[in-house]
């Protein structure tokens, strides 16, 4: 049985922490693996699209100001 979704990139990131720990651990059953997989790709998933959404806002509304010039200043 898979874990609810997280919600939040805490969340998310936690998830993929405690998935690694116990494959790492070599203690994973063979038939539990799948599963384990199957929810780090999705909490993965959640991460990555957090981390975009943030590099697309300062990349965007950031480097608006960045060229020295302040258009509301006139």
């Amino acid at each position: 049985m898979t874990e609810p979704q997280p919600t939040s990139y805490r969340e998310a990131y936690a998830r993929l922490s405690r998935i690694a720990a116990e494959l790492e651990s070599g203690e994973a059953d063979l038939d539990r693996v799948l599963p384990l997989l199957e929810d780090a790709r999705a909490a993965y998933a959640q991460c990555r699209e957090r981390i975009e959404a943030v590099r697309a806002v300062l990349a965007g509304d950031w480097a608006d100001g960045e060229d020295g010039s302040d258009e509301d200043e006139e």
